[in-house]
Parts: structure tokens; C-alpha cells; sequence
């Protein structure tokens, strides 16, 4: 059922329409007696879901119990984090979500099905995970609130991957992540229906019915007159209806379908949001279908301190480096322990170019910055971040295409977790 939709690439929601929207619609939900909200984390801030969910506690007051950030594998928020995005919900809410101990396996999703579904990519039964909370915490209504926009695991982010993935477990994260990576992250970026989202809508249907959940999904762009972030839609409802509208408009607004292939394109990573290669490198696979061969690919990173935000993760990329879909495999085969981490492994296939295309790494220079030398030690390319920010200065470049002094031209984009950039020949 939906309770609410507004959205269009025209128009602009503010944060009192965002409030308007969402108290019309727990009008229509009704009263209830305790209430268990799912936002992102810190690194979905433009979402708007902090907002959202300090409003629904604005709503709900004292039956509004506890606040879930949907974490997956990141590191918990921390308290300026969670009073930056959250406003003035108490922090006494918050929950942290731990994806190795906290959670239960509400059911599996047949090795059958997901043969299928992935076209022989993987042979697997699937868990449908969740944190123990949302099956044992007695609630009558579940807020998932977060963005829909392009994502390189499951094809478009959100809904029910806000719960099984944002509140998922070791086995359930692992091997959805693997199950993407397998079958192509470049045939469903973009996409609704995708391998990745069936095996989620299976497990919804199966064994997750029993949950109240509601999903609260925003879409929100980057404005290319004025450079500014935008609200363009929210959507508000309890089935599989709610994520197609948001996602039809999410590719309106988020995907940017390219003429030509670009030769060399830089990328900026926002300091308070990427600190990481395992959330930096959507640098990476948001434009890997836009660049051309033997193209360039510069992402500017002053906060990067570590490769996986998880320890063991981090240790694996280091260990394994990003090498490509053959040797990432072979070293699957060869290697129990990256096996055992399937999410790693297919981070590792996700964060290569498999050498059709250059990808340069600018840390910032610190002493909790990566390294030269690291860097160079999981495959890829490193660059003095002083040098390059003196040619390409992202307070000087606007989003799409620059012309330097010199003539040089490229493609500057502000934020990749934005939207997804394709050359027309390669959008699938």
C-alpha cells in the first residue's frame, strides 16, 4: 500500500515538506505503541533520512523506542555524527548494529531460486539475516528510511536491502555482495530488477511478512544549474510499489546516459563521508561505464585512512589487493579465508578496472593517511594530492565537463555517490 508519493525532477522538497509528507502518512498508518526506526548511516547524509527520522520521532515521542542505523559492515556513527545528521533526537535511541553477533537467520532463500535468478552465476541457499531487534523487539510499526539511487550490489539501493543488508549478517552480506559481483555489477547498475533484488523480494515474501516495516525512500540529486543538492521525490508505503516509483524517478534524476566515452575523469571524495576505499571507490564503479579504454580516472581523497572500515576486510583487500575478476577468483578458489568473506571478494572485482582503464588514488598527506606505498600495494596508482588539487581545484570545477586554460578536457563530479555515469554503447 502507499501512503504517500510526490516526486518529480522539477520540483524541490524542502524539509517542511518532507514533515508534511511523512505526518500525512503515519496519519494514515495510525496510532502505534512502539516504533523501531532504520535510517542509513552517516555515510547516506544526503538522504535526508536524518531529517526524516528525527521527524518521525517529532511524531511518535516516547513510543518512538530505538533508533537502528542501517551500518551493514560500517563503522558505528559516532556522537558528532549522529548529532549532525540526527538533529535533536536524544542519542539514548541510537543502537548500534553489529553484523557479526547481533543478528538471526529468519529463513533461506533456496540454492534453486538463486541459480536461477543469477543465471548460473552462484549455486548457493541464501539467509535472509536481520538484526535480532527487528524479530524480537516487539514493535508495531518498523520505519526503513533511506535514498533510492543507483548501487553497484543490488542494482538500485534501498527497501528491503535497507534490511538485509543495513541490519544483515556476516553469511547474508557476504554473500548477497558476491551474488552481484558474479553475475556483473555492469548489467545491474541502474537496473530494479536485478538478481540481487529477487533473492531480497523472495526472502521479504518468505520469511520476513510477519516484520510491520515501511519504507520511507527519498530521491535526491545533484542540480546541475545551480550545483546544489535536491530533494526531487518521497515515497512512503509497505510493499514492492513504493521502491518502483522511487526508482523510476531515481534513474530521471541520478543516471546521466553520455554520448561519448570520457577520457579522463576526476572525482572528489567529500572528507566527512569517504574515509575509506571500500565506500571511495564508488569513485569507481559509478563511472566505470562511462570511461573510455585506457582512459583516467583521479579520485581525490584528503580523508583516506584505511581500505575496509571492518578489520578483517581491511586486512583482505591489503592481502589480495584489487587485481581483477580472474585473480580475485582463482584467489577464492586457493583461499579459504577470502571464501569465507565473500563480501570482500566481491568488493575486490568491483574495485578494479580489470586494466581497461588507469584509476589514480590522492590521499590527503596526514599521518593517519594511507600511503604511498600502500596504495600502490593493492593495485592501484598514487598521486601527490597538492599537485593535482593545484590543477584540478574542486572549488574551481563545476559537475560534467571543464575545459582547463590549457585545453585540457575532463569530467569533474563532486560526489559519486550521487549518480551513476554511462557511456550509451555500454548501459545495458
Amino acid at each position: 500500500m502507499i501512503y504517500f508519493e510526490r516526486g518529480s525532477t522539477e520540483i524541490e522538497l524542502t524539509s517542511k515538506d518532507l514533515k508534511k509528507g511523512l505526518d500525512e502518512a503515519l496519519e494514515k498508518i495510525g496510532k502505534k505503541e512502539k516504533v523501531l526506526v532504520i535510517p542509513p548511516d552517516y555515510t547516506r547524509l544526503p538522504s535526508r533520512a536524518g531529517e526524516l527520522t528525527e521527524f518521525a520521532w517529532q511524531y511518535y515521542g516516547d513510543a518512538l523506542t530505538d533508533v537502528l542505523p542501517a551500518l551493514g559492515t560500517h563503522t558505528p556513527m559516532t556522537d558528532s555524527q549522529i548529532s549532525h545528521m540526527f538533529g535533536s533526537l536524544p542519542a539514548s535511541l541510537i543502537r548500534e548494529h553489529d553484523w557479526r553477533n547481533d543478528v538471526i537467520t529468519l529463513g533461506y532463500v533456496p540454492a534453486e531460486y538463486v541459480n536461477e535468478v543469477s543465471e548460473g552465476a552462484v549455486n548457493y541457499p541464501w539467509p535472509a539475516q536481520v538484526n535480532k531487534l527487528l524479530n524480537e523487539g516487539g514493535f508495531d510499526l518498523i520505519l526503513s528510511i533511506g535514498q533510492v539511487v543507483p548501487h553497484e550490489v543490488v542494482g538500485m539501493a534501498n527497501y528491503n536491502k535497507n534490511i538485509f543488508v543495513g541490519t544483515g549478517g556476516v553469511e547474508g552480506i557476504n554473500k548477497s555482495h558476491f551474488v552481484g559481483a558474479a553475475y556483473g555489477m555492469e548489467r545491474m547498475m541502474g537496473h530494479s530488477d536485478t538478481p540481487v533484488r529477487r533473492i531480497f523480494n523472495y526472502a521479504s515474501e518468505h520469511f520476513a511478512a510477519h516484520l510491520p516495516i515501511v519504507y520511507v525512500q527519498t530521491v535526491v540529486g545533484l542540480d546541475k544549474t545551480d550545483g546544489k543538492v535536491k530533494c526531487r521525490g518521497l515515497f512512503i508505503g509497505d510493499d514492492f510499489e513504493v521502491f518502483n516509483l522511487a526508482a523510476k524517478l531515481a534513474l530521471e534524476v541520478n543516471f546521466e546516459m553520455l554520448e561519448r566515452p570520457l577520457k579522463k575523469v576526476v572525482v572528489y571524495l567529500d572528507p566527512t563521508e569517504f574515509k575509506s576505499t571500500w565506500l571511495g571507490n564508488k569513485a569507481i564503479y559509478r563511472t566505470r561505464m562511462a570511461i573510455d579504454d585506457d582512459g583516467e580516472l583521479i579520485i581525490i581523497a584528503p580523508a583516506l585512512k584505511e581500505f575496509g572500515e571492518d578489520k578483517e576486510i581491511d586486512r583482505l583487500i591489503r592481502k589480495y589487493g584489487y587485481k581483477g575478476t580472474p585473480t580475485t577468483l582463482k584467489a577464492c578458489d586457493d583461499n579459504e579465508e577470502l571464501r569465507n568473506n565473500l563480501s570482500a571478494a566481491a568488493h575486490l572485482i568491483h574495485g578494479s578496472s580489470e586494466g581497461r582503464f588507469n584509476i589514480t588514488y590522492c590521499p590527503g598527506r596526514g599521518a593517519e593517511n594511507l600511503t604511498q606505498a600502500e596504495i600502490e600495494s593493492v593495485g592501484f596508482n598514487y598521486d601527490i594530492i597538492d599537485e593535482i588539487t593545484a590543477r584540478y581545484n574542486p572549488k574551481m570545477l563545476k559537475d560534467g565537463f571543464n575545459t582547463l586554460p590549457d585545453g585540457e578536457e575532463i569530467f569533474y563530479i563532486s560526489n559519486p555517490a550521487l549518480g551513476l555515469w554511462a557511456y550509451r554503447e555500454r548501459f545495458k
